[in-house]
């Protein structure tokens, strides 16, 4: 039977975080801090620590594969854009915008997850995108519902909408299209990711509407998450900012259900918007202000969900 969360996350601890330049041009999320790098990995390696107890104490499994300092990839503690995991054992490998995030991909995950008992049946792999500018970055760009089979994607220089549409055929999935946008000094940008701006989990999703601008997309949205039964839970444009669409509910022990997100977006919330989440499961927040800051995503991007099946 198809699962929409799951229990196992792979998590890449870094050595080397710090803001990434490469991808600030579009990622309007970043901010530059004052310290020197080294002082922001190291807060950065404390946030992932802490993050990992968290998520061990309430049960996840959590696979933590460390970065290579040789390799100089301060975004891989995001795993989740450049690959994705799923039932069927098929693994899934995705073109990367940034030419400094394209060396995270490495085949030592897989063999983590291999020795941990997990089989990896076949590789889907779009990285020859990568050569004609065309990307797609995983679960960042994608918003999967997994047991309908459906993908939520909005549009920016990171998620290219045939690719997208290539990825629903080969797996399965009907696409869900539309452009979710912020104010840039004035403008309307596309957001870079769909999932800063929203999150599907088993019955609800949390979602920034107002991002969509485009209101036939804007109601194409909802209309297939009230078909599926979700609870549309909004939030607004500055919660977004705070990381409140960044999230992603998980299993813990004894089948108990979190929704994982940051301090930042659990501090945003509205007490309605709080107690409409917890009639469906608990919330797990994480500090994590440095990475936020520094690598302008957040919890969720740092976890990888494992679906694949065991030997």
């Amino acid at each position: 039977m198809t699962r929409q969360i799951t229990d196992t996350v792979l998590m890449v601890r870094p050595v080397g975080f710090r803001m990434n330049e490469e991808t600030a041009v579009n990622n309007f999320f970043q901010e530059d801090i004052q310290l020197k790098n080294e002082e922001i990995n190291l807060q950065a390696q404390k946030e992932f620590d802490d993050f990992v107890n968290k998520l061990q104490k309430a049960g996840v499994n959590v696979v933590v594969v460390e970065d290579k300092k040789e390799l100089d990839t301060p975004d891989s503690i995001f795993p989740n854009n450049w690959v994705s995991f799923h039932e069927d054992g098929t693994a899934v490998i995705y073109p990367m915008f940034a030419v400094n995030r394209r060396r995270e991909r490495r085949m030592e995950f897989f063999e983590a997850l291999e020795q941990k008992g997990y089989k990896i049946e076949e590789v889907l792999d779009y990285t020859g995108a990568e050569e004609e500018e065309v990307y797609l970055e995983g679960t960042g760009s994608m918003i999967l519902d997994r047991v309908n089979q459906k993908a939520y994607c909005s549009l920016s220089p990171r998620a290219n909408e045939d690719l997208f549409i290539e990825f629903c055929e080969d797996m399965e999935f009907t696409p869900v299209i539309f452009t979710a946008y912020q104010d840039v000094d004035g403008e309307r940008k596309p957001i870079y990711h769909t999932n800063v701006m929203m999150c599907v989990a088993e019955n609800f999703a949390v979602i920034c509407l107002d991002s969509i601008d485009d209101p036939k997309e804007r109601k194409n949205v909802v209309r297939h998450l009230k078909e599926d039964k979700k609870e549309v839970i909004k939030i607004s444009e500055a919660q977004v900012h705070n990381f409140a669409g960044n999230m992603l509910q998980v299993k813990g022990a004894g089948d108990k259900k979190f929704l994982v997100m940051s301090s930042t977006a659990y501090n945003s919330l509205e007490p309605s918007q709080i107690e409409r989440i917890e009639k469906h499961c608990e919330i797990l927040s994480a500090e994590i202000d440095t990475i936020e800051t520094c690598g302008g995503g957040s919890t969720r991007c740092m976890l990888a969900e494992v679906f694949l099946p065991k030997v």
